[in-house]
């Protein structure tokens, strides 16, 4: 069997913990397909696989990677639902299909739930396996690259905002950090659900690309205070949702933005997962703090649609050999990235 290159962690640290490795070309078992990746998209999931979570054990050594594109080229016994040759996105979480929460839609809350490239080995190689029911079309309109740049942050984005934040249209939402994957992904689907949008973003040139997305009003947190801001834009009455990733460095002025009965979605902590908090604030105030991670297969495959239809754009920033998966993640840390970052194999 042929070898292909995969891009493995073994220990935590640095960038030199990225290892571009030779396997053999894996055969896809009974249920799977195999799919010959073309790009593989990056998120900040994998910078925190290749540091290390405190108090959270990954199972090393690893591939890495949660999105990708590609096409078919070999199928697994029993698969009928996906052809040699079809070009398709990879989604990212992986369940039992069995349980209860599997089979109502809710497979994220499924108790074998596993993310590729977090709990069990991912997308960063030549050739991947995954179960049949982790492919779905391609959108047409859309490139390989920009492809394996949506999977993740828009199914993450749309399970925080049309699911567990419940926003509706005419609502106003706050979206931390406009131009990053998550964020880019949530200033759309607000905008789509017919919210008024009010997103963060720093630097001009983010906060104009912020705005061509779809936000009402983008404010460059390196020069203005967001929550002023917040409470100028809303007649101090604040927003019915925020939409928060960024922890400790944001967290407590986002409380300070709701408005009565306001509920604040979160999804991760890029600055810290320590956050000060008072319950006066919120049982006086009515407030709800949502978590929320991933989301179901079923909404991911309907936002691909909406790929299709035009509705939906993917954020690209850049294009990088795999070779340079270290370049990729400094970009990611250092927020130099204007969009996604992707590896092309």
């Amino acid at each position: 069997m042929p070898n292909m290159r995969c891009i493995v962690v073994r220990e935590h640290g640095g960038y030199d913990r990225l290892l571009l490795e030779e396997r053999p070309i894996p055969a896809p078992a009974p249920g799977q397909v195999r799919v010959k990746v073309a790009a593989i998209g990056l998120n900040h999931l994998d910078t925190w696989v290749r540091r290390g979570v405190p108090g959270h054990e990954f199972p090393l050594p690893l591939v890495a990677g949660s999105d990708a594109a590609g096409v078919v080229d070999a199928l697994g016994a029993g698969v009928v639902s996906v052809r040699e040759g079809d070009a398709v996105v990879v989604l990212p979480g992986v369940s039992c299909g069995a349980c209860e929460p599997c089979q109502t839609g809710l497979d994220q809350l499924c108790r074998h739930y596993h993310i590729l490239g977090e709990s069990c080995d991912g997308t960063a190689a030549e050739y991947v396996c995954v179960p049949a029911a982790n492919v779905a079309p391609k959108p047409a309109p859309l490139s390989e690259a920009e492809a394996a740049s949506v999977c993740l942050v828009f199914q993450t984005a749309w399970n925080m905002l049309a699911r567990r934040a419940e926003l509706r249209a005419g609502e106003t939402v706050l979206v931390h950090a406009g131009l990053s994957g998550v964020g880019s992904a949530a200033v759309q689907i607000a905008a789509a659900l017919g919210a008024r949008v009010i997103a963060t973003a720093g630097g001009e040139e983010k906060c104009r690309r912020v705005r061509a997305l779809g936000a009402d009003h983008v404010i460059d947190y390196r020069s203005q205070d967001f929550v002023q801001e917040v409470r100028a834009l809303t007649g101090k009455a604040g927003v019915e949702v925020v939409f928060e990733h960024v922890g400790e460095a944001t967290f407590g002025g986002s409380l300070r933005c709701l408005a009565r009965g306001g509920r604040v979605v979160t999804c991760g902590a890029t600055t810290g997962g320590n956050v000060k908090l008072s319950l006066h604030a919120v049982f006086f105030k009515s407030l709800s703090i949502l978590g929320s991670t991933m989301g179901s297969k079923g909404d991911l495959r309907r936002i691909l649609r909406m790929f299709d239809q035009g509705r939906f754009r993917a954020v690209l920033d850049r294009e990088l050999p795999m070779a340079e998966v270290g370049e990729a993640h400094r970009l990611l840390e250092a927020r130099e990235a204007l969009g996604k970052v992707v590896l092309r194999v």
